[in-house]
């Protein structure tokens, strides 16, 4: 597997699937072989536009095909962990978009299954891989940079539920499951040490959708830094996650793969990787990974702990709701 090409299979050919497909066909040596998803018309005419030769609505048809070495799920939320533990079953490699599960329990039987299988399952934690992160994580290996706090503000305009290509999604997304995991594992990421304290709150719940718009969070990691993180489905403006870093020696604020100063000064991040495509940067890892057969960097195991957090957290704001 070291030499020859590696054959994938990618299930879910909305919004997320789609850069993922951009992503893979910068790389060499891996090939997707076979299309999932719950149309088969639009299934087939993606799997045309990148040259899949396999198009199916069922995942286990793709699982059952003998050459296929690794399966990327880009699936609606409450799929990600029996798929993911259907892949490994099938002695395939996995990569699970983030969240890898919406409950502890989930996260913990998929972690369970991967050591037991020994095959190779990460979760799409991307803020680990956008060059802006990465350079600042850098830093902190170095000893440059120590994080003090990071303010963060996760922001949509989502108030019907649709995807990022405007189209009508199956599925319901989640603040906390969902948004929120990319924020609370790159804090303890980036500071290097564990989430020990965790507070939240949340806003009235959509009478429709039957999630909360608007939440917020407060953590504290073992070594004292903090980190305020804002989310909401409710902003009618400037869509997407801003990240500021505020540490001993430097501020600098983060806009998915660009990186500037706390003053607003462009940092060149284009010699941090390969690419400055974060999602293709994981996949890259990804695929690295089994190649070298090594963990990857955002296995399910190292991002366990941000899912007992979310937990956690889950348990406070189910007692407000109770209260209210």
């Amino acid at each position: 597997m070291t030499e020859r090409t590696l054959k994938v299979a990618l299930a879910g050919a909305g919004a997320f699937g789609i850069k993922h497909l951009d992503g893979i066909a910068r790389i060499d040596g891996v090939e997707v072989v076979s299309l999932v998803s719950r149309d088969l018309d639009k299934t087939r005419a993606v799997a045309q536009k990148y040259g899949v030769g396999h198009a199916t609505t069922e995942l286990d048809e793709a699982l059952a095909r003998p050459e296929v070495d690794a399966v990327i799920l880009c699936t609606p939320t409450q799929m990600h962990a029996p798929q993911a533990m259907a892949c490994l079953r099938a002695g395939k490699h996995v990569q699970v978009e983030i969240p890898m599960a919406d409950s502890l329990a989930d996260a913990e039987a998929l972690v369970a299954l991967a050591r037991e299988t020994g095959k190779t399952a990460m979760c799409g934690h991307t803020r680990r891989f956008n060059p802006s992160h990465q350079y600042v994580h850098q830093r902190v290996e170095r000893g440059e940079f120590h994080v003090q706090q990071m303010d963060v503000q996760t922001y949509f305009f989502r108030r019907t539920n649709m995807n990022a290509l405007g189209e009508p999604r199956s599925w319901t997304d989640h603040l906390l499951w969902h948004h929120a995991a990319h924020t609370v594992d790159l804090f303890a990421y980036q500071c290097g040490s564990p989430v020990v304290l965790a507070h939240a709150m949340q806003g009235p719940i959509h009478p429709e959708l039957g999630i909360a718009m608007d939440m917020s969070i407060q953590l504290q990691a073992a070594n004292g830094a903090i980190c305020t993180l804002s989310l909401s489905f409710n902003n009618d403006g400037p869509l997407g996650t801003f990240f500021r870093y505020i540490g001993d020696t430097a501020t600098y604020i983060a806009r998915y793969d660009d990186l500037f100063t706390g003053r607003d000064e462009a940092i060149d991040v284009s010699r941090v990787a390969v690419s400055m495509n974060g999602i293709e940067l994981q996949d890259r890892e990804f695929f690295a990974a089994i190649r070298e057969g090594r963990e990857p960097n955002a296995s399910v195991a190292q991002v366990l702990p941000c899912y007992r957090v979310l937990h956690d957290l889950e348990q406070q704001l189910s007692g407000q709701t109770a209260r209210a």
